[in-house]
């Protein structure tokens, strides 16, 4: 496996991932405006997966990733809010679930900021509508959604986080963690969210938690932004966010806490989203610790990517979601962060082994982080992502 790591793609290989990238975006693309995540399980607009469509769609040359940005903030509502599903091809198909006929009434992480700057370092003209809608979002999370104790921006369902069944919220699952159990907690969470006027999600007082993984991801889209509106009243928001989630750094298990009722329990469980701080930490040490158990194979590391949970952990499985697979776009954010601290072989590592995971995988949704069997939906538009890291 160490051997693998070491290998980078050559010409011809990073040749075969665009176009594998290429092809998946091509045929995912629907009318309505943005690249279907898998058709048949997600035929519906998911907020991350279609920023990370759009970086993917410039990355190739192709100008749909500013209309699939600008699709998924069309529901954006007046106070800022973007929920994380838009279902502009069937309207009303999840009204029993969300209570509202166009989208959903939770959020995912806001990598919007990420999308508008990649697109303009891309040369996309990106229009100062956009570029304010993306930071409207962003100011909705830091100054509208409730804070924990600590000054973390608190969830209001665990799917807000991206990272659906992770250990991390196994201390909000009654009687330990099972999927059916886990399930039914997931959808009752639902019906508990504490909405504004505005009908934006706000608080939820059966789920108090504040992820270190979503946090950090508000504070860097917010810096991302910056470097394209300039610094604004978020970016000094961000900064003392980020100031909050250093307090969170668990140096025994070199990974960051979540806050809130699992705090000193499965909020601190070793899994790659808690390692997202590392995209806005200051701390030379923590990147490096975070650098070396990336690569590390007794650690995260992985010949087809990081693993999504930390070998060390009980309940590590490599084919489970979310419980042990590698996953595309937490590989490409970790990627992002190594380059931005400067840790380029871990980075060029950490690359190598992604795109090699997407291609055994064939593009799946996620995978074996060790030889690449496929698992979930298959083929997935944010694989493309590793189109980018190679």
């Amino acid at each position: 496996m160490e051997g693998e790591h070491m290998d980078g793609p050559g010409e011809h290989e990073r040749s075969a991932v665009r176009e594998a990238a290429r092809a998946v975006l091509e045929a995912h693309w629907v009318p309505e405006g943005y690249a279907v995540p898998n058709p048949a399980t997600y035929p519906w607009q998911w907020l991350w997966d279609s920023c990370f469509h759009a970086v993917c769609w410039a990355e190739l040359g192709d100008d749909r990733g500013l209309t699939e940005l600008q699709t998924a903030l069309s529901v954006q509502g007046a106070d800022g809010f973007v929920p994380h599903m838009n279902y502009v091809r069937h309207p009303g198909v999840a009204a029993d679930l969300w209570g509202r006929d166009d989208a959903s009434c939770i959020t995912q992480p806001p990598m919007y900021g990420h999308a508008v700057a990649e697109l303009v370092r891309r040369g996309v003209d990106v229009s100062e509508e956009t570029v304010a809608k993306a930071e409207h979002g962003l100011r909705f999370l830091l100054v509208y959604r409730r804070r924990l104790a600590n000054g973390l921006v608190a969830l209001c369902h665990p799917w807000e986080s991206g990272a659906d069944d992770s250990p991390r919220w196994d201390d909000f699952c009654p009687g330990g963690f099972s999927l059916d159990s886990w399930r039914r907690a997931k959808n009752r969470l639902v019906t508990s969210i504490e909405l504004s006027p505005a009908g934006s999600p706000v608080a939820n007082p059966a789920f108090e938690s504040a992820s270190a993984g979503f946090n950090a991801l508000v504070v860097f889209n917010a810096r991302e932004l910056a470097t394209v509106s300039g610094r604004s009243e978020i970016t000094g928001y961000a900064d003392e966010l980020a100031e909050c989630l250093a307090d969170q750094w668990d140096q025994p298990l070199r990974t960051w806490a979540d806050a809130g009722e699992a705090e000193s329990g499965s909020g601190r469980a070793r899994t790659l989203d808690g390692l997202l701080p590392m995209l806005v930490a200051a701390e030379t040490d923590r990147i490096d610790a975070v650098a070396a158990d990336l690569i590390d194979p007794s650690a995260y590391g992985g010949g087809c990517g990081p693993a999504g949970v930390h070998r060390g952990e009980p309940g590590f499985d490599p084919r489970s979601y979310w419980r042990g697979p590698a996953w595309p776009q937490l590989s490409y954010l970790v990627w992002v962060g190594l380059r931005t601290h400067g840790r380029h072989e871990a980075a060029e590592a950490v690359a190598s082994a992604t795109a090699r995971g997407a291609m055994r995988s064939g593009f799946s949704e996620y995978w074996d982080p060790d030889d690449g069997t496929g698992c979930g939906a298959a083929p997935q538009s944010w694989t493309a992502l590793a189109a980018l890291m190679a």
